[in-house]
């Protein structure tokens, strides 16, 4: 028997998939960027982050398009120990041809760890105290 190194990987509840759960990333007034990347952020009420991908025509065409989606699952299946509990993050590459995986696995912590902060705690709620 052989040891392996444990695997990183993207199964289907770590993913964003209807319309409303993207819209309400887009709607919360959650979002952080960089030169590479810009995340829009909800929280969605369980212990899982889970990501969903958008990238435009602006992007190139298909194969560039498809690249572009690759690098970016790539990198949360790096990074997913790292990224805070409990978000839905859409993942929106910006327009620069020289990003790589290393640029948005730099990226997507620091942007998740910011949107974060942001999140108000039930302790600072109104009503609460």
């Amino acid at each position: 028997m052989t040891d392996r190194a444990p695997r990183a990987v993207f199964p289907p509840s770590s993913r964003i998939r209807t319309t409303g759960d993207f819209e309400r990333a887009y709607n919360s007034g959650l979002r952080a960027g960089d030169a590479h990347l810009l995340i829009f952020a909800s929280v969605n009420g369980t212990q899982r982050t889970r990501v969903g991908l958008s990238v435009s025509r602006k992007h190139g065409g298909a194969v560039q398009r498809n690249r572009k989606k690759r690098l970016l699952r790539e990198a949360f299946r790096h990074c997913a120990g790292r990224l805070p509990a409990g978000l839905d993050l859409v993942l929106v590459p910006r327009q620069r041809p020289d990003s790589c995986l290393r640029d948005f696995c730099n990226s997507l912590p620091a942007l998740a760890r910011r949107l974060a902060r942001r999140i108000p705690s039930q302790d600072d709620a109104p009503g609460t105290g």
